[in-house]
């Protein structure tokens, strides 16, 4: 991703959608759990926190948490909130989800073509609080191309969505209100991520505070010692550092995420945030020769594909 980007450095991102073994026949998306913004603009939203993969959120903590760096170039954490319509002659229906691999339970979620080609079935498996529930049959899904509505189905579709399409996915009270929308109907579809900062994030992904204040969070583990990926602000977010730790290669145990919060803040960070870990860690930077090499002893010694990450690039 880096050599891809021409970064000169880069550190894996947010916990994703890895395995589906809970629901047969169903494809693991790859798709991120928390919110992400790219240059300014909203890619996803958070999944229901029941529905996230990775460790045991911390007390208070939310899918919604990201890092990031806002519009003012400092970087920060914070929290994103999908806020979206959908606007018909009829009326207007709530939007609770954008390009998440699960939907709230009776919500409809929109997929745009920055989703890709999976299939979205996944997205209505699982309950808001138990990711392991079984899929839902109560679906119904709506093709918006141009502001019309142009198809509609029964059964999540899959599929490269192309531009100037939109798709409408819901289920149960949400699959029953999409079904008011008919071939022809003119619609109109509106969201964005609403940030708990005043400034706005030129981007962002999901990361989970453990350090605030140049202190760790409270109750955090103690026990499970794994490679882990975080990120510290310093300075007032004038300061970024990303770190990746070695674990289950070699010599090294790894650390527990207590562990993590205490080297951030002993690095001088004011606050931190707990990326993904496991076989997920991995941190790159360029050699003097202008090569891109891994710097941390990987899982198995290799990497792994991942959804998202931060990257440093020089001018």
């Amino acid at each position: 991703m880096a050599a891809e980007q021409g970064a000169v450095a880069a550190v894996n991102g947010d916990f994703f959608d890895i395995d589906e073994s809970q629901h047969p026949g169903v494809q693991a998306t790859g798709a991120t759990s928390g919110p992400a913004v790219r240059a300014g603009r909203p890619l996803k939203g958070a999944v229901p926190d029941g529905q996230r993969f990775g460790w045991p959120l911390p007390q208070g903590g939310s899918t919604e948490d990201v890092f990031g760096v806002g519009v003012d170039g400092l970087a920060r954490t914070g929290r994103l909130t999908l806020q979206g319509h959908i606007r018909t002659s009829h009326g207007t229906l709530p939007l609770r989800g954008l390009n998440q691999y699960a939907l709230p339970v009776g919500s409809i979620g929109v997929f745009t073509p920055r989703w890709g080609e999976v299939s979205r079935a996944r997205a209505v498996c699982g309950t808001d609080d138990h990711r392991a529930a079984p899929c839902t049959r109560d679906t119904y899904e709506v093709t918006v191309r141009h502001g019309i509505v142009r198809s509609a189905s029964s059964t999540p579709g899959a599929g490269r969505i192309p531009e100037g399409s939109l798709v409408l996915l819901g289920r149960e009270a949400g699959a029953e209100a999409l079904h008011a929308l008919t071939p022809g109907m003119a619609v109109r579809v509106d969201y964005r991520l609403a940030s708990s900062s005043r400034t706005a994030f030129a981007f962002a992904l999901g990361a989970h505070p453990i350090v605030e204040h140049g202190r760790s969070f409270p109750g955090l583990d103690r026990v499970v010692a794994e490679p882990r990926s975080a990120v510290g602000i310093a300075r007032g977010g004038h300061v970024m550092r990303l770190l990746s730790t070695d674990g289950r290669e070699g010599t090294s145990s790894g650390l527990t995420v207590s562990e993590l919060a205490g080297l951030l803040a002993a690095m001088g960070c004011d606050t931190g945030a707990y990326l993904d870990g496991g076989g997920s860690a991995t941190l790159a930077t360029r050699d003097h020769a202008g090569h891109l090499v891994v710097r941390n002893a990987l899982d198995h010694g290799e990497e792994r594909k991942v959804p998202n990450g931060v990257a440093v690039y020089s001018r």
